[in-house]
């Protein structure tokens, strides 16, 4: 059997751990508030852990917790997280290059697809990702997937309208 966990942090009883415990809508901090009552209490490091569904390791884990931060150290914790592949100002860059439009002459092509944002992204910042993220990132700058009818840069208006005045009307 394991050595006994000393609980140094005396600012709460058992009683006020139970009475916090039942103000507190995570259930798993609930549980790790419980568990460390019942060591208070005086109950077995095996037995307080098996009756809150845990290992006595974890709930030694939990008590070196409490000690250093009290009850505010029992919630769970997340890590940060990936960094973002395109840094704020570039995200910035990215929204004003999807609204200006590929230029036909040295993209060719007439409107931005994720496969060519993708290329475009790769040139000017060396960062390669699937077109699914670039789907995710136009959703995150508030750009839609809606596009303008395409038109051809060397249309004629004007013979345009000369064909709609000679065309018979149905």
């Amino acid at each position: 059997m394991g050595q006994p966990i000393e609980i140094t942090r005396t600012d709460r009883t058992a009683a006020e751990l139970r009475a916090a415990a039942t103000k507190i809508g995570d259930a798993v901090l609930v549980r790790r508030l419980l568990a460390i009552a019942l060591l208070l209490e005086g109950h077995s490091r095996t037995a307080a852990a098996s009756m809150n569904a845990m290992t006595r390791q974890t709930l030694r884990d939990w008590v070196h917790r409490y000690n250093d931060e009290g009850v505010a150290g029992l919630r769970s914790r997340t890590g940060p997280g990936r960094t973002p592949a395109l840094t704020d100002a570039q995200m910035a860059e990215l929204k004003e290059v999807v609204i200006k439009g590929p230029d036909p002459e040295r993209h060719n092509v007439m409107r931005w697809r994720c496969f060519d944002l993708r290329e475009e992204i790769a040139i000017r910042w060396s960062v390669t990702v699937c077109e699914q993220t670039i789907g995710r990132w136009l959703r995150q700058l508030r750009l839609t997937r809606l596009q303008p009818r395409p038109f051809h840069p060397q249309k004629d208006p004007e013979a345009e309208m000369t064909f709609k005045k000679t065309s018979p009307v149905c």
